[in-house]
């Protein structure tokens, strides 16, 4: 028992040294990740000292303008929890996170698969070029083209009287029950090109050799799609999933704010927006760092959550 503590210990301590020879051998590498964990510090740990104002009380004004909050315990979660407006919020953030979820993932892999089995280079770098571009555009133009495609005379309504599938123009912008649908189809047409180069390169390492083997045994292109295209970039979609699965509370603010109105206030809340609302025009701090609070403790749990059964199933993980 005495032996195996000595030489657990041992093995830690030449565990401690080879990491610090190997520090001091690759300083460069070292120097070179310092501006990164400064910024990571700064801008995601530092603010969640922040934290404890959602435990404190913001409502009497008289005593924060004295400069003077009280610790109120749980009140404020209490509070958000009885608030049928945040029910709606985070509804609505969920909602809208999984229609991104599922239409980004699926065109992004479609669009990878069809643009892999392109034999002409000129075509699929053009391709390729014009469906990430819109990446880069900002969300304020973005949703200015949407407004104006899809307003009452806009080229979707006049597309779909001129066809007959429609009598009247449809209120796009208008109607609730359109809007998660509408940001799910701006979002894919922003984002897919940029979704796909990832794909695309995990589709560059697999074996040229399998393709051919899988030709030379009478394999159709759709067969080597099902049975070597997808099974060689499950590794890079389920880390993405993964990932994506962290980020369902965050549903987007930009788009929702800019593309939200009165009429569509109750689908178009969001959580961050709930947190802009109650922390910057009603000045209650305490709330909004309590929704925050909540929308980030939920986050890791799905992180975490989503990592743990692909452990179990066997899958790649990021923890």
């Amino acid at each position: 028992m005495t032996e195996t503590i000595r030489s657990n210990g041992s093995a830690l301590r030449r565990t401690k040294h080879g990491f610090f020879r190997t520090l001091i051998r690759q300083w460069q590498l070292a120097a070179m990740s310092v501006p990164m964990l400064l910024y990571v510090l700064l801008f995601n740990y530092a603010p969640m000292w922040g934290w404890v104002n959602a435990f404190r009380d913001y409502g009497n004004r008289k005593l924060v303008a004295k400069g003077v909050t009280p610790y109120n315990g749980i009140a404020n979660f209490r509070w958000l929890f009885g608030r049928e407006d945040f029910y709606e919020s985070i509804r609505n953030t969920l909602a809208m996170s999984v229609i991104n979820l599922v239409f980004g993932t699926v065109s992004a892999i479609l669009l990878a698969v069809l643009l892999n089995e392109v034999r002409r280079k000129g075509f699929k770098r053009t391709v390729q070029t014009v469906t990430y571009l819109p990446h880069f555009l900002s969300m304020v133009i973005v949703v200015a083209m949407a407004q104006n495609i899809f307003a009452s005379n806009g080229p979707i309504n006049a597309l779909l009287t001129g066809v007959g599938l429609t009598q009247t123009p449809v209120f796009w912008l208008g109607e609730g029950e359109y809007f998660w649908w509408l940001v799910g189809v701006i979002n894919v047409w922003k984002e897919v090109g940029w979704g796909t180069i990832i794909y695309i390169s995990a589709m560059t390492s697999i074996d040229p050799a399998l393709y051919e083997a899988a030709s030379i045994d009478g394999a159709g292109r759709f067969q080597r799609i099902i049975h070597i295209t997808l099974p060689g970039i499950k590794s890079t979609f389920v880390i993405l999933l993964i990932m994506n699965i962290g980020h369902l509370m965050e549903a987007g603010f930009e788009i929702q704010y800019l593309l939200g109105n009165g009429l569509t206030a109750n689908f178009s809340r969001t959580i961050d927006i709930f947190v802009l609302e109650y922390g910057i025009q009603q000045a209650d701090m305490g709330v909004a760092t309590a929704a925050g609070m909540f929308k980030s403790v939920v986050a890791i749990i799905l992180l975490v959550g989503a990592n743990f059964i692909a452990k179990r199933l066997g899958e790649d993980t990021l923890l």
